[in-house]
């Protein structure tokens, strides 16, 4: 069996479109399918129409959320529903083509445990490709040196994998921990379309979320380089400090400088507040971790 995982959220306009060129695309594989849709708080009617969907498809599944748990939370519900030997990730907005989902099972059934859809371009407006650019870089940089540069949300994983994304902690990124994990994957290059219906809901907030999952739920890089710049900041102000004295004793200390004192107390106090910050998101996550709240809550699974 092939489980589809797709997270839903408000795409009452998308629907029976997206329904359609998912079981199309799995009906090409010959394989015995599912369709698990996660209601992830809809406040459309995305959960009727993905109800009446169940009610006449056999191959749909419908998980629904008790609210809006985000994007990761509702993904992480549709990982513990799913029943398939293999399962396919993808999201319900329709610029990932479903008609790449065949290629992938044909993949799988060889042999390959991990198949990744990596976008060779992607038509999306100027301020999320920057953002998506400088975001995969620091990814490449601070946690997996050879990630897709340009990401990827389709992708397609043999069961073998599920018990570790199923086990993972919160704040978890799943794709990138999915690539973390060490298969090697085989890769499908495609156009990532322009989003067509809807609206995205891909907020600012939301994208600022990821990425400081994705680097502090995966490298210790960011505390490493607070030590870095304590560590210089500290010789730096040695070597002032000594200089200062030597000046002193050749008798020529003068009361000047007021200006000087207050830019680098500045700077230092800064530094200080973002070193802070930057340990307190750590700090943050073991005690979300630890007081076992959990990710998502499911209200109904039809």
């Amino acid at each position: 069996m092939i489980s589809v995982v797709i997270p839903i959220y408000n795409e009452e306009e998308i629907i029976a479109l997206l329904h359609d060129a998912v079981s199309t695309a799995m009906r090409q594989t010959g394989e015995t399918w599912e369709v698990v849709y996660i209601n992830d708080g809809s406040k459309d009617s995305s959960l009727e129409l993905l109800r009446q969907l169940q009610r006449t498809e056999p191959e749909v599944v419908v998980v629904d959320l008790s609210r809006n748990w985000g994007h990761m939370g509702a993904l992480h519900a549709g990982l513990q529903t799913a029943r398939g030997d293999a399962i396919v990730l993808m999201d319900g907005d329709l610029q990932d083509p479903p008609e790449l989902i065949p290629g992938m099972v044909d993949r799988w059934l060889q042999g390959t445990k991990f198949i990744i859809c990596k976008r060779s371009a992607r038509d999306d407006p100027p301020g999320s490709r920057l953002f998506a650019f400088i975001f995969y870089k620091l990814v490449r940089f601070f946690v997996v040196e050879d990630y897709p540069s340009r990401g990827y949300d389709l992708a397609l994983m043999d069961r073998a994998l599920l018990p570790y994304l199923q086990n993972t902690s919160k704040n978890i990124n799943p794709p990138l921990f999915a690539y973390w994990l060490g298969f090697e994957p085989e890769v499908m290059l495609y156009e990532r379309k322009k989003r067509v219906f809807g609206k995205s809901r891909w907020t600012f907030r939301s994208k600022v979320k990821l990425f400081l999952d994705s680097l502090l739920g995966f490298s210790v890089a960011p505390i490493r380089m607070i030590s870095l710049v304590g560590f210089l900041v500290s010789l730096a102000s040695l070597g002032y400090g000594i200089w200062i004295v030597f000046n002193a004793l050749r008798g020529k200390t003068v009361v000047q400088g007021f200006a000087t004192i207050v830019t680098i107390t500045s700077l230092l106090l800064g530094l200080i507040i973002i070193m802070l910050g930057v340990i307190g998101e750590y700090v943050w996550r073991i005690f979300d971790e630890i007081n076992k709240r959990p990710e998502s809550v499911i209200d109904e699974i039809y």
